[in-house]
């Protein structure tokens, strides 16, 4: 059996802290990023900043005619691929900055394989132009969404002593993707478990700032999201009588989803 370094936070039973992983100290989160995100979009459209039917045009120097609006970005029905052009290599997102971003958003209507609201297909790219705005990203999660809840250990770009990395055969931390460009929304975030339980519990047990954001996935009664990079891998999921969070320091997000799913499913059906 593989030692991943793996951490499991629920609320059925005691945190389980495995092969060298750390509760307290940062981690990639991935794509779990997606649903604070969306979950600052909604809070924008709460305050009457903007609507989510609003077009994208109204917001970035996107041609006119695509009929996108923001739910459709939050809701991946978009119509636009999962991933611009030019991701790829060891680092795919180290050279998608705001260049490169606006770039992109200013030949929208030749990108999309789909019209706007037909049919839904994940994408990253999706969730970068949610937030291109002039409000840096961090600063908007602050206001909407960390600050709220009362968590903290949340970032962009933690200090290097206190991330948590995969390892590699001489013991050294492993190079991470760079995501602290435009794709940031998307999946850059970095969070201790700890915080990062406290963000699920906040927005899907006791829904401290409403109704679930529409960037978690549904399954039945099971809302959820997981989220995965080249070190790191997460999953999070809540029914109505209980909740979990696993971080694998893995790449491998089946396996981290599974252990999930499973720990999760035995829980409900042992309640």
């Amino acid at each position: 059996m593989s030692r991943v370094p793996t951490c499991v936070i629920s609320s059925f039973q005691a945190p389980r802290v495995l092969h060298g992983h750390d509760p307290d100290r940062f981690v990639q989160i991935g794509s779990l990023t997606k649903p604070l995100t969306a979950t600052v979009l909604t809070a924008l459209a709460g305050s009457g900043v903007l609507a989510l039917d609003d077009p994208l045009e109204r917001f970035l120097p996107a041609p006119g005619g695509t009929g996108i609006t923001l739910r459709h970005l939050a809701e991946h029905t978009s119509g636009l691929p999962r991933l611009p052009a030019g991701i790829r290599g060891r680092d795919p997102y180290a050279g998608f900055d705001e260049r490169a971003l606006d770039a992109v958003v200013r030949r929208l209507d030749t990108l999309a394989t789909a019209p706007a609201g037909s049919t839904e297909e994940y994408s990253n790219l999706g969730y970068a132009l949610v937030a291109a705005t002039r409000t840096p990203y961090e600063e908007l999660l602050r206001r909407h969404v960390l600050g709220p809840l009362g968590v903290t250990d949340v970032a962009a770009d933690p200090p290097a002593d206190v991330r948590l990395c995969r390892r590699g055969l001489f013991g050294r931390p492993r190079r991470t993707w760079t995501m602290t460009g435009a794709i940031l929304p998307a999946g850059g975030l970095w969070a201790t478990p700890r915080a990062t339980a406290r963000l699920v519990t906040g927005l899907l047990v006791e829904r401290a700032l409403g109704e679930p954001a529409p960037g978690w996935q549904r399954s039945g009664r099971l809302l959820w999201h997981n989220g995965a990079t080249r070190g790191a891998s997460v999953f999070a999921g809540a029914v109505p009588r209980g909740w979990i969070l696993v971080h694998r320091l893995s790449g491998a997000s089946a396996a981290t989803d599974k252990l999930g799913v499973d720990t999760l499913v035995s829980f409900a059906r042992s309640s």
